[in-house]
């Protein structure tokens, strides 16, 4: 799929936005068959139990773990940053010298977005390498909410 795409783009940005938009589609069929494992008739809305949806069940259905942390950004209120120190996709993917700036991950990137647009939340999510000490490939996955969500939320709580 890496090779399939990276044949078809022209610069690393467009690479990773073309990953992510094969991870949507992804995210989509994964809610819908998580929830019908699940047993469950409905689906959260709510954007903190989404991603904590996200963070403790897709996580697990996806790479047989949770995710590592899920954290809400100090600095700006539409932010959320779910953190994974040992992604799987990355351990397994090597990327040439020229595509030093690529991040493989933008793939999962991709699925989160997908089940965050089935849960009916909308967001912009991006990948992130920060590697730390002894954890070379962590990864923060930047969950970007769009205004209409925010906006619903705010009206959920009043």
């Amino acid at each position: 799929m890496l090779q399939y795409t990276q044949n078809r783009v022209e610069g690393i940005q467009d690479f990773e936005r073309k990953l992510s938009a094969l991870g949507f589609g992804i995210g989509v069929r994964m809610l819908e068959l998580t929830m019908w494992r699940e047993k469950s008739p409905r689906r959260e809305t709510r954007v903190l139990n989404v991603l904590y949806f996200i963070h403790n069940v897709i996580w697990k259905a996806l790479f047989g773990k949770q995710a590592n942390a899920l954290e809400k950004s100090t600095d700006n209120e539409d932010e959320y940053m779910l953190y994974d120190n040992e992604p799987i996709v990355s351990r397994f993917v090597s990327v040439p010298r020229e595509l030093s700036q690529f991040n493989c991950n933008a793939y999962v990137a991709g699925i989160i977005e997908g089940v965050l647009h089935g849960c009916q939340c909308a967001a912009r999510v991006t990948a992130h390498t920060m590697p730390v000490d002894n954890k070379p490939l962590r990864t923060i996955f930047l969950i970007k909410l769009s205004p209409e969500v925010l906006k619903r939320e705010e009206l959920l709580k009043g």
